[in-house]
């Protein structure tokens, strides 16, 4: 098995819950690949990543009971009669699961398996008290239980999840912004599908107030490192976190994630008009974690890259 420390400012280091290497510890692994987030309090929202060659020796061993849900998608595809599960003691028939199929657990209904075969796994860890915090952001009472589910075709978490992968354990998504916004997206996805309500619908569709707006484009000039988080910004204005998110984006027509991104290369791009500094130096300053990184953002918002772009400026000058 491979793996890598924590990726996220958020450390997992002696959080409670069933991810990162607590998980890894139940299936007799070493080490996990994992960025997490604070939510909700004290809660923690994590992404997992799995691998053996080799499958287990024995059953993992139990995880404590928690108010939280594990949504996990199989990356390779997992043999009939590889993979065993038991649910509150009761052993549950299995399929054959295929790549980028989709499991939902209840981490309080004390889950215990064993899998005989190589596997890789993406693991969501989802805090309850984030899901009711989404639900009642969108005027309906927090659930109760959710759907139960081995080898569903979630084509929305599979696409999630592929997006994700290259991500996870990397020195590309140090940014808390990036990941709570993440965290959002894939929580109101499992509340709508596996909650049992309809639709959600949008109970607040009004944009920030002006000074709201300019608090927290305040907040996110003086972070372009990306040390804040939404929960920050959130309390700032005085909104759920879901509300927040959505709100800023009615005002700004972007999420505050690509907000800030596009600050960052404003001033990426004011430093490489007025001077020579290496473009690695200017990475680093506009608050980059590399050259690499910031190459790709470059790219992504400018359409070109850095070098290009300095070249064609300042030719024109």
């Amino acid at each position: 098995m491979t793996g890598h420390a924590d990726a996220s400012r958020y450390s997992s280091q002696g959080a409670k819950g069933a991810f990162g290497d607590n998980l890894a510890a139940t299936f007799h692994l070493k080490q996990s690949e994992h960025v997490s987030t604070g939510c909700s309090g004290d809660n923690v929202f994590a992404i997992t990543r799995l691998r053996s060659d080799t499958g287990i020796p024995d059953r993992t061993t139990r995880v404590p009971s928690e108010a939280a849900l594990l949504v996990s998608v199989a990356i390779l595809p997992v043999p009939l009669r590889a993979y065993e599960l038991w649910i509150d003691g009761k052993a549950i028939d299995l399929p054959y699961i295929p790549s980028f199929r989709t499991n939902v657990v209840d981490l309080q209904s004390d889950p215990v398996c064993w899998v005989g075969a190589g596997f890789d796994y993406v693991h969501y860890h989802v805090p309850r008290a984030a899901l009711d915090e989404i639900a009642r952001d969108h005027g309906i009472e927090p659930v109760g239980s959710y759907k139960f589910v081995q080898g569903e075709h979630d084509i929305v978490l599979a696409q999630l999840t592929k997006c994700v992968l290259p991500l996870i354990g990397s020195r590309d998504w140090t940014n808390s912004l990036a990941l709570d916004q993440f965290s959002l997206i894939l929580g109101a996805h499992v509340l709508k599908t596996y909650a049992g309500h309809p639709p959600l619908r949008v109970k607040k569709k009004g944009g920030l107030s002006p000074w709201q707006g300019r608090r927290a484009a305040e907040m996110i000039r003086e972070n372009l490192e990306g040390n804040i988080r939404l929960s920050d910004m959130a309390r700032e204005c005085g909104l759920s976190v879901s509300h927040f998110t959505r709100a800023f984006r009615n005002s700004f027509g972007k999420s505050p994630y690509r907000w800030l991104l596009e600050r960052r290369i404003d001033h990426a791009k004011a430093l490489l008009t007025t001077g020579d500094l290496p473009i690695a130096d200017i990475a680093i300053r506009s608050g980059f974690s590399d050259q690499a990184a910031f190459t790709r953002a470059f790219g992504r918002v400018v359409g070109d890259s850095p070098g290009r772009w300095k070249r064609a400026v300042t030719s024109k000058a």
